[in-house]
Formats: C-alpha cells, structure tokens, sequence
C-alpha cells in the first residue's frame, strides 16, 4: 500500500495532468502553423461517401479562442486549486477545510437549540419530544445504517430496542460512552482450546441448551466438560459478562445467528466487531441527545 502514498505518485499525476493541458495548447498551435497543399478546388483530397470532400479551410477563431480560453483557465484553476498531483495550490483549498468550515457554520445555527437540552438529565430528555425529534434525526443518520430504521439490529448489529446490553448496564452514562468512544468486541477462536470437531459440535449442542434451545441432550452433556473453555468470559453459568462484552448464552438473543452450525462457527472461527467512534462526526450535544433517544428506545415504558 506505501506504494500508492509514495511522491512517485504525486510527480506521476501532476506530471501526467500538466503536459495533458501544455500538449493541447502544443497541438492548436501545430495546427495554426501546418499547411496542407490544397487541390485546385481547395479541398484536402479527402473524399467520403463519393462525393463529400473535406475542405483545406482554416478553425473558425471562435473555435480557436474557446481552446485558447480553455487551456489558460486549467492553467489558472491547477495554480489556484490542488490539480497537479499534492500540490496545494496558491489558496490553500482543501475540501476538508470547506466541510469544515460549513459544518461549523450549521452547528452555530442548531448551538441555542442544543443549550437548552445539554442541561438536562438523559431520562427527562427522552420525555422531550422536541428533543427525541432531534434525536431521531441524528439516529437516521448516524445510527440507522447498521441498527436499522426501526433500531432492532440485524446479524451482527445489536438490537437497541430490548434490554440486552453486551457491556454494560444499558444506562445513559454506558450508551453515551459506547456513542462516542465507540466498542469493540473480540471472540477469539476457540476450537483449538476445546478440541476436535466432535467436541466442538458437543459444545455447541450444550450451549444450546442453556437457553432451552432445541438440542441434542446426550452431545449436550458431553460438551459440558468443554465449557470451561468459555467460562472464562461468559461465566460459569454462561449467563456473560459486562467487563468483557462477553454476550449471555442463557437467554434467546442471538446476535451473530442460532442454531448448531452458527455456535459451531462461532467457536472455530471467532469475531471481531467494531462499533466506530462517534465523537469525531458528533458534538457532545448532540451525542447528549442521542443518547436520551437511544436509552428511550429501549425503555420506552
């Protein structure tokens, strides 16, 4: 990958861009300069179609000038702008700086909005239905495209609408940490630690049966002495762990699927989750406000 971050690149492309536009002023001029002997009736000796003839005359200035004018605008605009290669150009424009500079211009817009409910606790501010129309926005955009529209998650994404917190209390205080400092969830593969295929699918049949699913009782039991493998992070009584994300296997939430060949794919192959951080797109207002809409969603009661 350093391959592409490399100045070679950046002489390649400036390179490139600067003699694509000098070539084209090149050619106008070669044209403007190059003399075709024409026939007698002043055409080329070109003829189509047997009888249309291409005629030896000069580019209508207009023409010319239009290239001319076109020519010393992309001049301008790549010694004004960044056009050759990471060259900044003489304004120092950079998109980033734009958005920027917008963003800021629309966030001083909303700031008196946002005061009034920055003081308040996140439990009354759920009731607040100016606040949770705010904070509906925001989910839409910033939430909805891995927790879905309606906030119940999907295969790997969790659901906000039930109480099932992997770490933590499903409090304020733990939404708005995971908000904008973001989470990450490792399992680890396990296969090698509980041993071959037919231990690891005994297994999967006994965590099946902690939470009643249907399951093989006999591969059940003898998977029971592979549990401790797992005890470590999901408990003795499988029921999880907050400290480690570790999700409870004792009740009906499936968060990356059910059934035997998902355990027995969790078990050999692991997952790595990441819920990004949300501070670097999010002011703590507004993460203030979300936080009130995400905690009423599961507590709409």
């Amino acid at each position: 990958m350093s391959d592409f971050t490399s100045d070679f690149w950046h002489v390649y492309v400036g390179g490139i861009t600067l003699i694509s536009i000098l070539a084209c002023a090149f050619f106008l001029w070669a044209s403007g300069k190059t003399r075709v002997m024409p026939a007698a009736d002043n055409t080329t000796g070109h003829v189509w179609d047997g009888d249309l003839r291409e005629m030896n005359n000069p580019l209508p200035r207009w023409w010319v000038y239009l290239f001319i004018i076109t020519v010393v605008f992309a001049l301008a605009y790549g010694a004004l702008y960044p056009m050759f290669g990471k060259m900044g150009g003489a304004l120092n424009w950079t998109s980033h700086d734009q958005w920027a500079a917008e963003r800021a211009r629309a966030l001083a817009k909303v700031e008196p909005l946002y005061a009034k409910f920055q003081g308040m606790d996140p439990k009354d501010l759920a009731k607040d239905a100016q606040a949770m129309a705010v904070g509906e926005r925001l989910y839409m955009n910033y939430c909805a495209q891995c927790h879905g529209s309606d906030a119940r998650g999907s295969k790997g994404f969790p659901n906000l609408t039930d109480a099932d917190w992997l770490g933590g209390d499903g409090s304020p205080a733990y939404i708005h940490q995971s908000i904008a400092q973001g989470r990450m969830g490792v399992m680890p593969p396990m296969a090698a630690a509980v041993g071959n295929a037919e231990d690891v699918r005994n297994l999967a049949h006994y965590v099946l049966s902690l939470s009643g699913s249907p399951h093989d009782s006999v591969r059940a039991a003898q998977g029971a002495a592979k549990w401790g493998a797992c005890a470590a992070c999901h408990g003795a009584d499988g029921k999880g762990m907050h400290a480690t994300g570790a999700p409870n296997l004792t009740d009906q939430v499936w968060l990356h699927g059910w059934g035997e060949e998902a355990i027995i794919r969790a078990i050999n192959q692991g997952f790595n989750n990441v819920m990004p951080a949300q501070n670097a797109l999010l002011t703590e207002p507004q993460i203030h406000v979300l936080t009130s809409y995400v905690w009423k969603l599961s507590n709409a009661n």
